[in-house]
């Protein structure tokens, strides 16, 4: 088993460490980096950066997958006419300035943090490299993934899925921006709609129920990756996530 340099005590964190995962993916949307608006808001940035040292600092090996709706839709913008193609590349370059960001807030926290891009841009960042990934992990740094798949048609949802299971992690984290979990229908039309605390990729598709893409979806059920969605409000939610505490929907195989 790869262990982690630092430590942490039972003041810290009392979740029994054969509860708590050893390496994680968070996948955060790029509205959260935008605080519902176009651009970075460095005030919701540093939060996240805070809840993420906070779990790093415990013995967790996180990496992050960042989406860029805060600045580019690559399916939006082809809706008003742009060629998706060059739609997508724009949406990609989006989750790396996202990426960037929260690079500089980790390190401010103190956590030594990597970026690595699927687009070759060595000014900036790192080629994404799994093993080197892990490596940067292994030795307690935080490591970014930007630029998506580094191809078009493909969502941050499947590349977070993908990544993840390139990096061996135990579990995908899905921070959702403006629900909590997933819910039996949209909660925002449906007032008896009712969260569920735990299902089946199976029955998610059965339902119909849309929580990340058909693709993510399936590399997760068969390769046995378990997911839990949970909301990205609050000043605790990505450390309760990864502690074990009941928050969200866990989606197993």
């Amino acid at each position: 088993m790869t262990m982690v340099t630092e430590q942490t005590s039972p003041v810290d964190d009392p979740t029994p460490p054969s509860l708590r995962p050893r390496r994680v993916v968070l996948k955060l949307s790029g509205e959260v980096f935008g605080g519902g608006a176009v651009g970075v808001d460095p005030d919701v940035v540093q939060g996240i950066a805070r809840q993420i040292a906070t779990v790093i600092r415990r013995g967790i090996q996180v990496a992050i997958v960042v989406g860029g709706g805060n600045f580019f839709r690559g399916a939006e913008l082809q809706a008003r006419g742009m060629d998706r193609n060059r739609a997508d590349y724009m949406g990609m370059l989006g989750t790396v300035m996202n990426g960037l960001a929260l690079q500089d807030f980790l390190e401010k926290e103190g956590i030594e943090t990597r970026v690595q891009t699927a687009i070759t841009m060595a000014q900036v960042a790192e080629p994404y490299i799994p093993l080197r990934a892990i490596r940067h992990l292994e030795k307690g740094r935080a490591v970014i993934f930007g630029a998506g798949a580094g191809m078009p048609y493909f969502s941050t949802d499947t590349v977070t899925a993908q990544r993840a299971l390139e990096i061996h992690a135990d579990i995908v984290l899905m921070s959702k921006n403006g629900v909590d979990g997933v819910y039996s229908a949209d909660p925002r039309v449906d007032p008896n709609a009712q969260k569920l605390e735990t299902a089946t990729f199976q029955e998610i598709l059965q339902r119909g129920l849309r929580v990340a893409d058909q693709a993510a979806f399936s590399l997760c059920e068969e390769n046995k990756l378990p997911m839990l969605v949970f909301g990205a409000e609050g000043d605790d939610t990505i450390v309760r996530a990864v502690s074990g505490d009941k928050i969200g929907t866990l989606i197993t195989a």
